[in-house]
Formats: structure tokens, C-alpha cells, sequence
């Protein structure tokens, strides 16, 4: 309790301070922040004791017990912080933990990033409340930006607390589980400051090598058939926004007219939706995909997939050079991390796997 108090003050100097530095309008930024962390936190009980209380259904029960033996794999197999992150249990009533709010320029997919005292510089500001992230969102919108908010069911502090297995991180299959613990615990691994893309794409990556290695060991043979079927999904899909994100990014950089790149854009995004609708009837479920495209598409949706997955080829070839050796990974991430964020970015843009930087 101590511990968590102590804690708790480091994160409200940090607020108070934030404050200070970035101005009056902040404050209600930061209480929000402080208030949904605390709300985390006195929500959260130990599982091993939730589930010795018998206050839990059966199923509850299972996963999370499922989650305990997720838990000592990240740390014993796959070489991830053995701490008591993932080993308390909070509802928090909802189905997101945050939500995220993703802008850039109407003719431009650079994201606006936000800066903290703690994570550095984000592609992103989260928020405990979805009113409070759509009011952001229409305050950008009115600026002139394209913009974009997404639920989150996760999210990492980076050790400053022992997060919590959250109601929000459950509503998947096991293999779903497996993966958002992993990678939140992978943030906990490495982190680097201002650079989202690197450390999303890490965190990915450490993930899918790890919930492979626990089904082949744990799981079933239809829950590994139909992971790696998922995969395949999520890969043709972000795949197909990549390439109309280099296509928008030709257009924005051309020497045409504002109204001319205006209705370039318009076409390319309106392409891409109809190309996703010929190729989602191969695909077995769409529903987060067709989603995604419901709402309309706009830079902010394309950037925000790009943040989550551009570098992530990059980190696989890496993966795949060390023969899917963790420790070997780990140690070649870091040394990667030490470079200029202009030469990291070669790096994994051209899945380069013989790289030095400096020490």
C-alpha cells in the first residue's frame, strides 16, 4: 500500500509539473489522466485471491486463471519483466479502458503528436472518457484536421504501476489475450521515447512471436490454424492501406493545386474502399474491418494504422535473422534503438538485419 501511494504522488507531481510547462489549458487534461489511473487502481484486487474468493462465474474464473498462466509464460519463455503487472484483475464497466485521438492536416498524413513528461512525445492523446476525446476531436476537427478516435483496451504505464488484467483486454479469444498481454508487457521491455511507430511496431512483434510459441506448446491445433488465419486477414488488410497511404503521400507532396490534391484524395480513399469490399469476400470476419470503413476514412485513419504497423516487416526480419531468439532479439532491438531515430527508420523500412549503431 505504501508502494502504491509513493506511486501514486510521483504520477500527481508529474501532472502538477506537465501543467506548469505546458500551460493552463492542460489541467483538465491531466486531472482526467490522474483520475482514470486512480479509478484503475482502487478497482483492481489480486486475481489469486478473486478467484479464491468465489465471488467470480465460471467462466470469469477461467480466463482468468488462463491469464496467470499467460502471465508466468511472458516472463519464464519469453523473456518479458517478471513483475506483478497482469497479475490483478479490474472492471472497470466498459468496454474501452481509453480512447485515443489520432489528428493530421487535411492534406498530409504527418500525425500531430503530444508531449509528456513521462512516454515523450506520442502520436496520439488518450483519454479515460470517450466525451472528452470527441471534444478534442472537435476542436481539431474545426482547425482543419482529419481526425480519428479509437477505443483502446490496453494501454502500458511502462512500470511506474503494476497494471491490471482489465475486463476491456477479455472480450477476444484466448489467442487475443495471449497477444494484448504480451504486448503491453514487450512496452515494459523497451521503450523508447518519442518514436510510437518503433515501439508499437516492437511490442507487435514480440507479441505474434509470443502467442505462436504459446499455442504450439499450450494451445490447440484449430486455435494456432485460426490465429494464423486471423494474421493473414489483418496483414492483407493493413497492406492494402499502405499502399493507398504511399499513394496519398505522392499526392501531398506533388506540385498540384490544394483543389486538385483535395480530389486526388478523395478518389484514393474512395478506391481503397471499394477495393476492400471485393476483398473482404474472401475473408471469414470482417466486422472490426468493415467497421473501420463504415465510418468513413480519412488521413488520420490511414496514419494511425501505419503508426501500429509500418515498421512491424522490419522487426519480423529481425526476428527471423536471430532464428526467433528473444534474448538475441531483444539485445538486437536495443542496439537498434541507439541509433538516429533518421537511421532506425531506414533500418526497418528496408528490413535490414545487419546494422551497427553506436553503443
Amino acid at each position: 500500500m505504501i508502494n502504491l501511494f509513493v506511486k501514486f504522488i510521483r504520477l500527481c507531481l508529474t501532472a502538477i509539473i506537465s501543467t506548469l510547462l505546458f500551460g493552463c489549458s492542460s489541467i483538465t487534461y491531466y486531472s482526467q489522466a490522474v483520475t482514470g489511473q486512480l479509478e484503475i487502481l482502487q478497482n483492481r484486487e489480486p486475481i489469486k485471491t478473486l478467484v479464491a474468493s468465489g465471488q467470480t462465474n465460471a467462466l470469469l474464473d477461467e480466463q482468468l486463471q488462463y491469464a496467470l498462466r499467460l502471465r508466468t509464460f511472458a516472463s519464464d519463455s519469453l523473456g518479458l519483466p517478471d513483475n506483478n503487472s497482469y497479475r490483478y484483475y479490474a472492471d472497470l464497466g466498459r468496454e474501452y479502458v481509453v480512447w485515443n485521438v489520432f489528428a493530421t492536416p487535411a492534406l498530409s498524413l504527418e500525425n500531430r503528436q503530444w508531449c509528456f513528461l513521462v512516454a515523450g512525445c506520442l502520436n496520439y492523446r488518450g483519454y479515460f472518457s470517450y466525451e472528452g476525446a470527441r471534444q478534442l476531436a472537435i476542436e481539431l476537427e474545426h482547425e482543419g484536421y482529419d481526425v480519428f478516435v479509437g477505443g483502446v483496451r490496453a494501454y502500458s504505464t511502462l512500470g511506474w504501476f503494476d497494471d491490471p488484467l482489465l475486463n476491456t483486454m477479455m472480450n477476444g479469444d484466448r489467442a487475443a489475450l495471449a497477444e494484448v498481454i504480451f504486448h503491453e508487457l514487450a512496452h515494459q521491455q523497451l521503450f523508447v521515447q518519442n518514436d510510437t511507430e518503433f515501439n508499437e511496431a516492437f511490442a507487435e512483434a514480440v507479441a505474434q512471436t509470443g502467442v505462436r510459441r504459446w499455442l504450439h506448446q499450450h494451445g490447440s491445433t484449430d486455435e494456432l490454424l485460426a490465429y494464423e488465419a486471423r494474421k493473414r486477414q489483418e496483414a492483407e488488410f493493413v497492406s492494402l492501406v499502405m499502399r493507398y497511404r504511399a499513394s496519398l503521400a505522392a499526392v501531398y507532396v506533388s506540385n498540384t493545386t490544394v483543389q486538385v490534391k483535395q480530389r486526388e484524395k478523395e478518389r484514393l480513399l474512395r478506391e481503397m474502399t471499394e477495393e476492400y469490399r471485393e476483398q473482404r469476400v474472401h475473408w471469414t470476419d470482417t466486422t472490426r474491418y468493415d467497421e473501420w470503413f463504415a465510418r468513413g476514412v480519412n488521413n488520420a485513419k490511414v496514419s494511425a494504422i501505419a503508426t501500429y504497423r509500418q515498421y512491424l516487416p522490419g522487426f519480423e526480419a529481425v526476428m527471423q535473422a536471430v532464428n526467433a531468439s528473444l534474448p538475441e532479439f531483444y539485445r538486437r532491438v536495443s542496439e537498434l534503438s541507439r541509433c538516429d531515430v533518421d537511421k532506425r527508420k531506414r533500418i526497418l523500412l528496408d528490413q535490414v538485419t545487419d546494422f551497427t549503431c553506436p553503443a
